[in-house]
């Protein structure tokens, strides 16, 4: 799912004049950066991949399996990029008004690359989010009326956040990469499985559930962290629930979702989201 919780805090801390907002600088308009950044990750050169297998998939846990079987990935080659476009709307808080607004998501996990950038508005204001994320290290800045940046953060912890959320990436909407040698597996029940994702410095584990048709249902971590007021992360269970599955190019694939953190007060949905499309490769 995308990685709505930061942009979230984000907004209140702007709300609330928090810690994170930096000196003014006038700067070109974040989209432009992200067409640009986006050339460069779909230009980069890569083997190509191999098709699914029943072969390739036999190490893996039965959900698994039964996931890739109903949801059509069987015989068709592993996504070298995924691109999906939503329907946002984010929260501040609990019972707060959401905040709408068009997202794209761009993901190459070979390399592995991710971009996330989404359009909105803030006290009638607009807002543009860009997060940008290479494996080791991720950023995300925001920038208010297309001029100035008002949030530019990036380092370690930000990275394993961002870790977490494309193993996420993953699982939903290109689960053909599960067979990669990065991820390791160990099985729990037949509607249950525990995964754990090294990239670079970073290792990550999720829990996945399954329903009785087979498909992902929802997605837990204890390794994604919320941020802060003061600009820290801090670490609380993660799930992304999803539902409604529809198809694809012949792939089965969720289409509405939530974010949602376990305060010790109660869980937060902090994000809804609306899948409107998903190009496996590079969308026109």
């Amino acid at each position: 799912m995308p990685n709505g919780i930061l942009i979230v805090a984000v907004l209140v801390l702007l709300l609330a004049g928090g810690g994170v907002v930096v000196g003014l600088q006038r700067r070109r308009d974040l989209g432009a950066d992200c067409t640009r950044r986006r050339a460069a990750m779909l230009g980069a050169v890569a083997p190509a991949p191999p098709l699914l297998t029943e072969a390739l998939i036999a190490p893996l846990p039965a959900p698994v399996q039964r996931y890739l079987r109903v949801c059509g990935w069987l015989g068709k080659p592993l996504p070298r990029s995924v691109q999906v476009d939503f329907d946002a709307e984010m929260f501040s808080k609990p019972g707060a008004a959401g905040m709408r607004g068009p997202a794209v998501q761009i993901d190459r996990f070979d390399l592995p690359r991710r971009l996330f950038f989404m359009r909105t508005r803030l006290a009638g204001l607009p807002v543009a989010v860009l997060h940008d994320y290479t494996g080791t290290q991720a950023s995300m800045q925001v920038r208010l009326a297309s001029l100035f940046d008002v949030v530019d953060l990036q380092g370690s912890a930000l990275a394993r956040a961002e870790t977490v959320t494309l193993l996420n990436d993953l699982c939903l909407f290109a689960p053909a990469w599960l067979v990669d040698a990065r991820l390791t597996w160990t099985a729990a029940d037949d509607q249950r499985c525990e995964v754990a994702f090294t990239q670079g410095p970073h290792r990550v584990r999720a829990t996945l559930e399954f329903d009785d048709a087979g498909q992902l249902v929802n997605f837990h971590s204890d390794d994604r962290g919320a941020l802060q007021k003061d600009g820290s992360l801090r670490l609380l269970h993660w799930s992304t629930p999803m539902r409604d599955y529809r198809e694809f190019d012949g792939r089965r694939v969720a289409t509405r979702g939530e974010a949602v953190y376990r305060y010790p007060e109660g869980d937060f949905a902090y994000g809804r989201f609306v899948l409107r499309r998903i190009h496996f490769g590079a969308a026109p």
